[in-house]
């Protein structure tokens, strides 16, 4: 499979994204559509806090990147600025009240952090420079004052979510009881109300459709709909089509002969005892006990045998020892002299070296030489077709659009004249699954904003097909006919009355259970199944019903409770309770460390939230933050718009 059109950049894109979301969601430049005049007239301040001024351009930038991660849909974006506002104007708040606390960031610190966002700069444990430095954060329109002012900001928010995490204490009877949630068990009987039993019962009239159809008109609409030509370069049917002249491969493996020259090497095992960590004093034992391994090897035993008991080396042990095949240049020069000095099947002395005593067997030796054609011609093949291909589907993709965008009623001849596959796509509305490539959200976003008459660029879509595509006709949408919409509205009114019947069938079925106090009885006059589960915590399942965090009144109840109906998905479930099983205590001493630790991690997001606001509702009170409201409700109405 060839991965087509893959940006360069798209590692440096992943660490940007990874950077963005830890230094402030509001780094993203470029403005989102919909950046209106009216929105840049008059005042622009979102909010004030302290010094630093909120404006419309920082709310745009992040909800541009929620939108571009997808994260929000376009047309959700009025519900979700108010929420993102708040969030930047208490982020800001924090970094504010924690300077005038007295926190501050270190020179120090600030270069620790780029660091290990920026590993890159750093190569070699040097600086790659100011300019490499400035050139990486341009490519997201970033500068240098301006990601470390964020970052700064985000090193004071997290030094004062730390102080607040670090008051957070967890005592033992909260951890008694969170066992105790955790491993308390329940037995439970119970019997669901499904909806399939009783969907043959149901009638819909044709009148009642009518009704519901005159009703809610408005609702019914067909949405717009595009039709288009579509040519499709699959990369199966490329390769298919390409083959390559023996004499080809053999020119493409004389002009890289030193590519295919294998330097003299050795398959080695051995048999490591560190000295790394550990006293000086200790080595002359450890020495002693890899002579002692060397004496039971020379004598018969099983080299991997040892290795696998013996050796600290965690990449080799379980290996037997094996390190495989190695060059000059690999290891360190110790162990490097040994192992090309070594024959085949030899086994060395204890070797020292900087990591600690080495025991090392040489299975097999092999010269340097040029490996023959005949044992890289398949892989040459391969390299070769696969640069073939990539080459030809791009060239095919590029002539089958620029002729496209030519003709774009002409699909149909170009697909014949450049032997790519043809494919006439009937209106489809988005969502839809497309004839030969089923649903496809690349395809679906290159088509939405096209009319008739226009061309897609090249997409790649799933199957590592390229497609390029003429729409032919767009039909907006429109009020919908009843018999268009007529299946669709007797669904709509089945399924209501089969809620209403299932949830009066569950009732009857809890009414006579409780009246007679089993279940199990009053299941067999319905004609229902009854079933029994096995013993279950709450981060299980009940068998047959599914997670119990549907069932908690059957871990507060007392055994012989019969409760419900218990909504899960479409069924309803009436259960009694059997058999409540305590926590086994002996186990928490086990898990007494992973409980506190959970514990402290929820208090502390509880108490930052708290805090958070306390300091936010502060900091109003005091004069330092403002919030211009009327800004935000222009701009909640732009987006409207």
């Amino acid at each position: 499979m060839f991965d087509l059109f893959r940006s360069r950049a798209r590692a440096v894109r992943f660490l940007l994204g990874a950077l963005l979301m830890l230094v402030a969601l509001s780094l993203v430049i470029t403005l989102i559509p919909g950046w209106g005049t009216d929105l840049q007239a008059g005042d622009t301040t979102v909010a004030e806090i302290g010094d630093e001024v909120l404006t419309i351009l920082d709310v745009q930038r992040t909800i541009q990147m929620q939108i571009r991660g997808r994260a929000i849909p376009p047309d959700m974006v009025p519900v979700f600025v108010p929420q993102f506002i708040d969030q930047m104007v208490v982020e800001r708040a924090i970094a504010y009240q924690a300077q005038r606390m007295g926190f501050t960031v270190s020179e120090r610190e600030l270069a620790t952090t780029i660091e290990s966002i920026f590993p890159q700069l750093f190569e070699g444990g040097r600086f790659a420079g100011r300019d490499v430095y400035a050139n990486l954060l341009a490519q997201q329109n970033l500068t240098i004052p301006e990601f470390e002012s964020n970052l700064r900001k985000q090193l004071l928010l997290t030094k004062l979510q730390g102080l607040v995490a670090e008051s957070v204490v967890v005592s033992p009877a909260e951890v008694e009881q969170e066992f105790r949630r955790r491993h308390d068990k329940v037995v439970i009987e119970h019997v669901a109300v499904a909806p399939e039993r009783y969907r043959a019962e149901i009638r819909v009239a044709p009148e009642e459709i009518r009704q519901q159809f005159e009703k809610n008109r408005a609702a019914y609409r067909i949405p717009e709909k595009r039709s288009f030509d579509m040519l499709v370069i699959d990369e199966a049917a490329v390769a298919r089509s390409v083959s390559i002249p023996e004499e080809d491969l053999r020119r493409a493996y004389e002009a890289n002969r030193e590519a295919y020259r294998t330097p003299e090497r050795v398959h080695v095992r051995h048999i490591l005892l560190k000295t790394t960590d550990k006293p000086k004093e200790e080595a002359p034992k450890i020495k002693a006990r890899a002579e002692e391994l060397l004496k039971q090897i020379r004598a018969g035993a099983d080299f991997a045998e040892l290795a696998r008991k013996h050796s600290e080396d965690p990449g080799s042990a379980a290996k037997g020892g094996d390190l495989g095949w190695i060059v000059r240049g690999q290891t360190v020069k110790a162990f490097e002299e040994t192992a090309f000095t070594l024959k085949p099947n030899q086994v060395s002395n204890v070797v020292s070296t900087e990591y600690g005593f080495h025991i090392l067997q040489v299975l097999a030796k092999q010269e340097a030489r040029l490996t023959p054609f005949a044992e890289v011609r398949d892989q040459i093949a391969e390299e070769r077709k696969r640069q073939l291909v990539y080459d030809r589907m791009q060239m095919l993709s590029d002539q089958a659009r620029a002729a496209l965008q030519k003709d774009p009623r002409g699909a149909e001849r170009i697909a014949r004249e450049l032997g790519i596959e043809f494919v006439r796509v009937p209106p489809a509305a988005a969502g839809d699954p497309i004839p030969q490539l089923g649903r496809s959200r690349e395809l679906e976003e290159a088509l939405l904003p096209l009319r008739a008459g226009e061309v897609t660029p090249v997409v790649q879509v799933a199957g590592n097909k390229l497609v390029v595509a003429a729409v032919t006709a767009v039909v907006p949408a429109r009020q919908a006919e009843l018999s268009e919409v007529e299946a669709q509205i007797r669904e709509t009114l089945t399924q209501d009355k089969l809620r209403q019947l299932v949830e009066q069938k569950a009732r009857e079925l809890l009414e006579q259970a409780r009246a007679t106090g089993d279940l199990q009885k009053a299941a067999r006059q319905m004609g229902l199944e009854w079933k029994k589960t096995q013993a279950f915590a709450r981060t299980g399942a009940a068998d047959g019903l599914g997670s119990a965090a549907y069932l908690e009144q059957a871990f507060k109840g007392r055994p012989g409770e019969i409760f419900g109906p218990v909504a899960v998905e479409d069924k309803r479930f009436v259960c009694k309770i059997v058999e409540q099983i305590p926590a086994d205590m002996s186990g928490l001493a086990g898990e007494r460390d992973e409980i506190v630790q959970s514990l402290k991690s929820q208090k502390a997001r509880e108490r930052n939230e708290l805090f958070e606001q306390s300091v936010r509702d502060r900091l109003i009170r005091e004069g330092k933050i403002k919030i211009h409201q009327n800004v935000i409700n222009r701009l909640v109405a732009n987006y409207r718009g």
